[in-house]
């Protein structure tokens, strides 16, 4: 139950500092941050919970980071539904608790036929600057799979340990860089699932890619780590 509250938190915040910097500090006039402030957020959010509850769970927070690391050897298949049920409920708490301080503004209203509504992923009319659905698999197979080696190589018991979050954290915040013009940036099946929930319409029906290509890429990070990357010699 404590590894399952750790992944509970640690997502929670994650949907709630990424997706809330989108949708509250984003785009504020002459002050907001835009892109680069985005792509920290969801970097932060990470790394701070990694080193608060990592040591507890393992620091997942991410169904696709769960699927990665069963594929590598180093997370028990028993484990993967609760934990993936934890996640999920834990973007759901957070999305929900968004769209209460969000809806406390005037004119605050999900409009789902707008690409990006409510921090939601998409493609084609619904990716932030019209990538296709294609373009949208490619880069979350992609990112989600070197997020993963990151992840992989840094937490390796032959790595210095004690920075991994911080590898982590940038390596998420690289990730939004590159892709929240393509499909706004998920790698993370629970946090693109409790937005599109709220938004509904098309991104909920879209949501799908966003569950297949992050956990394929995920398990052929596990699998490209642990049988060509990884030292098994003893430590």
């Amino acid at each position: 139950m404590r590894k399952l509250l750790a992944e509970f938190f640690g997502t929670y915040w994650l949907v709630f500092g990424g997706c809330g910097s989108a949708l509250f500090a984003a785009g504020i006039p002459d002050l907001g941050i835009g892109f680069v402030g985005v792509s920290l957020a969801f970097g932060l959010t990470v790394l701070t919970m990694a080193y608060a509850v990592g040591h507890i769970s393992g620091g997942h927070f991410n169904p696709a980071v769960s699927f990665g690391l069963w594929a590598s050897g180093r997370f028990s298949v028993k484990e993967l539904v609760p934990y993936i049920i934890a996640q999920c409920v834990g973007a759901i708490a957070a999305a929900g608790t968004l769209f209460v301080v969000w809806s406390g503004k005037a004119g605050n209203v999900i409009d789902n036929t707008k690409a990006g509504a409510f921090a939601s992923n998409g493609f084609d009319a619904f990716s932030p600057d019209g990538y296709s659905m294609q373009s949208a698999f490619i880069a979350e197979f992609l990112l989600t799979l070197f997020f993963l080696l990151i992840i992989l190589g840094a937490t390796d018991k032959f790595a210095n340990g004690k920075f991994a979050g911080v590898a982590i954290g940038l390596g998420l915040t690289l990730i939004h860089l590159i892709s929240i013009p393509i499909t706004n940036t998920s790698v993370n099946p629970a946090r693109s699932l409790s937005q599109a929930l709220f938004v509904g319409g098309e991104p909920l029906s879209q949501v799908w890619l966003f569950w297949v290509a992050p956990i394929l890429g995920a398990i052929a990070a596990g699998f490209i780590y642990k049988n060509l990357l990884q030292d098994h010699s003893e430590a």
